[in-house]
């Protein structure tokens, strides 16, 4: 009796032993791969960030070394371009949510007695996603240019003065943002929106609210996790876009994004530190930003 006791509880022992080997085995390959495709270039990504120019060598030649100094030089160089980043994607994010808000509140909440036209708006929604995101763009430009019917019309009008242009102008990169990223926007905001029990809604009537006041108390933080989400989805590639402000699409001199000086970097003056280091402030300014917003929305549960 006594060895069967025993054998019965070293066998529930071993059991979650088990288990947990199993789990292991099967979340190894995810490991690697999060290894493989982003831990080691993102060392690499700061060993670069810390390199040296190699004495006597040819541009584009770097050697090892831990030159902190990067950090400080390139943030004395472009800081006007990393604030004017964060200050575009903050503007397109809020734009985009408030587009985005009455549009998955409609598709969620108010179009659900007529599933086919719920549907139809999500394929609308969802359908600039068929298109590459170079060609939107690149459509937007030759519809915003100073020779397309929109704004010959609008000069027309005298909405704007003859001379006026719009692409290369800090509206016009805001604008290609906000229209970039609204699906990532509105996607999130209607999972929630359309699991929204609208008894509630009924409820705060029934007790006189007005429906601004419902609309606040009620449907805004039942939709929080939406919100949240839509904005990070957002504010992040926003942030290090380089596309809606290159000259070649939307943006102008004055409109060089962060996204666009690391490229040039990379590309065109081969200065692979000042690359890197600009790739890691970005990063790091992204990540402290978010952990204040969601903390301050108190939804850190919610992610």
């Amino acid at each position: 009796m006594a060895f069967s006791a025993f054998a019965t509880g070293t066998a529930q022992e071993q059991a979650p032993r088990r288990k947990s080997r199993i789990a292991l085995f099967l979340l190894l390959p995810g490991i690697l791969y999060l290894m493989l495709f982003f831990l080691v270039p993102l060392v690499s990504l700061v060993l670069t960030s810390l390199q040296e120019p190699k004495l006597l060598g040819d541009i584009g030649e770097y050697q090892t070394a831990f030159k902190w100094e990067n950090y400080v030089t390139v943030v004395d160089m472009y800081g006007e371009h990393i604030l004017r980043s964060f200050l575009y994607a903050i503007l397109a994010t809020i734009f985009a949510l408030l587009f985005s808000y009455p549009l998955a509140y409609f598709i969620g909440v108010k179009a659900r007695r007529w599933p086919l036209l719920q549907n139809l708006m999500l394929v609308l929604v969802i359908a600039p996603f068929f298109i590459s995101f170079l060609l939107r763009t690149l459509a937007w430009k030759s519809i915003l240019s100073d020779e397309s019917a929109v704004i010959t019309g609008l000069k027309a009008l005298a909405l704007m003065a003859p001379d006026a242009h719009f692409t290369g102008t800090p509206a016009a990169v805001v604008f290609g943002l906000t229209y970039n990223f609204i699906p990532f926007m509105t996607l999130p905001l209607y999972s929630t929106l359309e699991r929204l029990d609208t008894r509630l809604l009924e409820a705060g009537s029934d007790l006189y609210a007005k429906p601004s006041m419902t609309f606040f108390r009620v449907t805004v933080p039942l939709s929080m996790s939406g919100i949240v989400s839509g904005v990070l989805l957002t504010f992040i590639p926003a942030a290090g876009d380089y596309i809606n402000a290159s000259r070649d699409f939307l943006g102008g001199t004055g409109t060089a994004m962060i996204g666009n000086v690391i490229e040039s970097n990379f590309l065109v003056s081969l200065n692979y530190p000042a690359a890197a280091a600009l790739s890691i402030i970005l990063m790091v300014v992204i990540l402290v930003m978010v952990t204040v917003y969601v903390k301050r929305s108190g939804t850190e549960d919610l992610l």
